[in-house]
């Protein structure tokens, strides 16, 4: 079949966020006509065939105070299916204790990240949520779009019983929240811009780097990690750049423990932090207003098969300076 025509809408694909990052990183030039061919409003079959194979997938979403947050939903394989080639029906919905329960409504902006760990596969689908039930809701597809693989560590997971214990929350890191963030490899960040057209809109992206690569500060109050070399879309800090509200999911995939972070980022494009840290090409901060911690709420176990081997072109916090 021919391949599905890209961006048809009047508007550019990328919001006035978007180019800024992207004129700052020299990558604008480049974007505008080809952002046109990557980012479509219809799904391609792969995509809708990928998301239909997938045991999780990630959601960012706002919540009643307009607070973005991430979170991850897991069924059967199957419990994502596409129903159109711009619309995707999801047999879920978070949970009691997520922050983003009983938080969605029609018409809502949401961004939806598939992530394939063991192949390290990842697509993107944002829109907004059409129909809306008691066991999931529907979402219209805006922009359809992939990712490269970089930076995701290949896993294996398997099915356990719902073990989650009470949710825990506050307002500055500590105990087992912290740790949880200094043993990571991996985390997600959900970001909006809603800039009232097709350009703009919820989204939800991934991040990786070697364990420890987000650091927390001695105070437990505010989290830094580096930002690599990606596809040069910036859509997570294009959207940072008109709304500094962000919302992180740490995993524990292997004890199923789940972290949610809420706060405000700002993004440093040098400093002496910044060259310290190989492979680096921005620090994004996060200075931390809530968090809450989900023990045992992820229902897959996920046992590490092989880090992303771009991450030996990464390097580690340098001890010598300060959180």
């Amino acid at each position: 079949a021919a391949p599905l025509p890209g961006w048809p809408h009047e508007a550019p694909p990328w919001h006035a966020g978007e180019v800024a990052m992207q004129q700052r990183a020299g990558s604008a030039e480049a974007l505008a006509e080809a952002g046109r061919r990557v980012v479509r409003a219809e799904m391609p079959q792969q995509h809708r065939d990928f998301f239909a194979q997938l045991p999780f997938i990630v959601l960012g979403a706002a919540d009643a105070s307009g607070q973005p947050w991430a979170t991850l939903l897991a069924g059967e394989p199957g419990f994502v299916w596409p129903t159109a080639v711009d619309r995707l029906q999801l047999r879920a919905l978070p949970g009691p204790g997520d922050p983003l329960h009983g938080a969605l409504h029609e018409g809502q902006p949401v961004g939806l990240l598939g992530i394939q760990p063991h192949t390290r596969r990842r697509n993107r689908a944002n829109g907004v949520v059409g129909s809306l039930g008691d066991s999931g809701f529907s979402l219209q597809v805006r922009q359809s779009f992939g990712n490269c693989p970089q930076y995701i560590q290949s896993r294996t997971f398997e099915r356990v019983a719902d073990d989650a214990a009470p949710a825990e929350d506050g307002s500055t890191l500590h105990g087992r929240a912290a740790e949880l963030v200094r043993a990571a490899d991996t985390f997600f960040i959900a970001t909006q811009a809603l800039t009232g057209d097709v350009s703009g809109g919820a989204d939800v992206s991934h991040r990786g780097g070697r364990p420890g690569f987000v650091r927390v500060d001695e105070g437990g109050t505010r989290l830094s990690w580096p930002d690599f070399a990606g596809n040069r879309f910036f859509n997570t800090l294009g959207n940072l750049a008109l709304d500094p509200r962000a919302g992180l999911v740490f995993a524990d995939f292997e004890r199923g423990d789940l972290l949610h972070v809420a706060g405000r980022a700002e993004i440093e494009w040098g400093g002496a932090e910044l060259a310290a840290f190989e492979g680096a090409q921005r620090l994004v901060r996060l200075r931390i207003e809530r968090w809450r911690l989900r023990r045992g709420a992820f229902p897959l176990r996920g046992a590490l098969r092989e880090a992303s081997p771009v991450l030996a072109r990464t390097g580690v916090w340098p001890d010598a300076l300060p959180a």
